[in-house]
């Protein structure tokens, strides 16, 4: 494993204090300091096309030596080839250089890593990839931002720069960032994909290119002379990329999947079968309420920013199981859905053919009421107090604001490839990967997503929106690419999802934990929620639609990485 915990600065420049730091504790992969052509770096870099970017590199007259590291390796592709040298990188990186008096930071195409950034108060500027380390500074003001929470409580991650201390900001993927010496801050874009239309004649030739890109994308993630893990849900993402590891890699294939108890609803018939035509070592981790009980706090401590998503210790148990087997690479099936087109569309699609408001905040709003997390309970769920201090702030803070540029990009042809580009931008980049990388980098362990590739990604937005949702079979031309991978029982079955008991946690294991926290002392000083709502929702009632468990969900997570970070 990588050194997880290096120290870098903090640097003078003009007399000011800049300090880059991957700090000891944080789980991560950290690269550097290197130096090169007078600016120095730190960052947590894989990359999976070094032949590419040297030759490259060779053909600009910068040739490199061969075992030259990750970090380095980007630095020098920047530093010769400009944005483009960047662009041509694929895969998972932040890296912060130190560039004359600004500090420019650059995070991948995607997301799959990140990093914060905020002014000390000596005029400064402190860059790390833990926010944790900037909210232990003693140089650093950091509090709790409210605007945030909001947020949070309307997507169920945080979208966009936004964090929950106050002053601190979120790379963007695809930009570099430059944040000068004055406290200016530049962000300027390397990557963005870009609807355009391919020289294709039919159907079929669309599959074909995305089969090849798709073989290429996982061809890239394997590691050299080591088996791999693939984390099997039994959808048809993740057997996809299991079919592809299967055929491609020279070592053996190691599948894993969930089940929370047999009485349960579950894929794992689908996720045998897949792994049984697939011929991988298989296995099946039961994840007991208990045990979600026990662990929940230690896991959300993990996350830069909170995630309403149940399923966290679970995919924490994984990434120790994976870790436990002896394997450093996990590859998923993330991305299917925000890059060709899940369920989560169809309810925009609908509205839109039906609305009678032709306003673009009538879109916007409609795409926080999909969510279906809290955004309509806020007026019952937050006090009076926070509440004012929120219509305080003005719409320039309402979370809309993280969706609406992208629901009325007119550069993307179709309200479906807008979908598509909005989803990629936000819960892709700041719930989906940061989540995968935090949780398996934890355990010493790099978790790829094939699908979140840059070329896959380009080729899809380069495809008709047709070929995506044909009539009503979701990421057609996904499956249409791969159907000769699997049986189609699997390729073909509606899409279900993983069947996550929350209300029975709520109801069970997690009951005193719940009404301790969210009831108890720290959180009422707090001020942020109405004791009066979360007791009806524990009790089960105050909404139409049973959907309290998701919500206190929310509000348990929330109020457990509150606590991690003594906000």
């Amino acid at each position: 494993m990588p050194e997880s915990g290096l120290v870098a600065g903090p640097f003078e420049v003009g007399g000011r204090a800049v300090s880059m730091a991957l700090l000891t504790g944080v789980p991560g992969f950290a690269d550097g300091p290197f130096t090169v052509d007078g600016r120095t770096a730190v960052g947590e870099v894989t990359l999976h096309n070094r032949d590419e970017l040297h030759a490259a590199l060779a053909a600009a007259g910068r040739p490199v030596e061969p075992g030259t590291p990750d970090g380095e390796l980007l630095l020098r592709c920047w530093l010769a080839l400009g944005p483009e040298g960047l662009r041509a990188a694929d895969g998972m990186f932040t890296l912060a250089v130190l560039d004359g008096p600004d500090l420019v930071l650059v995070r991948d195409h995607t997301g799959a890593r990140t990093a914060f950034h905020c002014r000390t108060r000596d005029g400064g500027w402190a860059v790390s990839s833990s926010l944790r380390a900037l909210r232990r500074r003693p140089d650093v003001d950091t509090g709790l931002d409210l605007a945030a929470v909001r947020s949070f409580l309307t997507f169920a991650y945080l979208p966009g720069t936004e964090t929950l201390l106050r002053g601190v900001s979120e790379l963007l993927p695809g930009k570099v960032t430059r944040l000068g010496a004055d406290g200016s801050v530049r962000i300027e874009e390397f990557w963005e994909p870009q609807a355009r239309t391919l020289d294709l004649t039919d159907e079929q030739q669309y599959a074909s290119g995305l089969r090849e890109l798709l073989e290429r994308a996982v061809a890239r993630r394997l590691p050299d002379g080591q088996d791999v893990a693939v984390l099997l849900s039994g959808g048809v993402d993740s057997s996809l990329v299991t079919a592809l590891a299967a055929r491609l890699h020279d070592r053996p294939v190691h599948t894993y999947s969930i089940s929370f108890g047999n009485e349960l609803p579950n894929e794992l018939g689908y996720s045998g079968l897949v792994a049984a035509h697939c011929g991988t070592r298989h296995r099946v981790l039961t994840v007991p309420g208990e045990q979600v009980a026990a662990r929940l706090a230690d896991t959300v401590a993990l996350l830069d920013s909170p995630v309403g998503d149940p399923l966290t210790v679970p995919n924490l148990m994984l990434a120790e199981a994976v870790a436990g087997d002896g394997l450093s690479v996990s590859l998923n099936g993330e991305g299917g859905d925000p890059v060709f087109g899940g369920p989560k569309n169809l309810a925009m699609l609908v509205f839109e053919l039906l609305r009678d408001d032709p306003s673009e905040q009538a879109r916007a709003d409609a795409y926080l009421h999909t969510y279906r997390k809290c955004w309509e309970d806020l007026p019952v769920l937050l006090t009076g107090e926070a509440l004012a201090e929120l219509d305080a702030l003005g719409p320039a803070a309402h979370p809309r604001r993280h969706v609406a540029p992208y629901l009325t990009d007119r550069r993307m042809p179709s309200l479906l490839d807008q979908l598509l580009h909005c989803n990629l931008r936000t819960k892709g980049a700041h719930h989906i990967l940061t989540k995968v990388e935090r949780l398996t980098a934890s355990q010493g362990v790099q978790g790829r997503s094939p699908l979140f590739d840059r070329q896959v990604v380009e080729h899809a937005f380069a495809t008709p929106s047709a070929l995506k949702l044909r009539a009503t079979e979701e990421k057609w031309i996904l499956k249409e690419a791969v159907r000769d991978l699997l049986p189609d029982t699997v390729t073909y079955r509606p899409k279900s999802g993983m069947r996550v008991p929350v209300q029975q946690w709520l109801r069970g294991p997690l009951s005193e934990l719940t009404g301790d926290l969210l009831l108890g002392a720290g959180a009422r000083a707090r001020g942020l929620f109405r004791a009066d709502t979360v007791e009806t929702w524990m009790h089960g009632g105050g909404l139409l639609l049973p959907r309290q468990g998701g919500k206190l969900w929310l509000l348990l997570t929330l109020e457990l990485w509150l606590r991690a970070y003594d906000l």
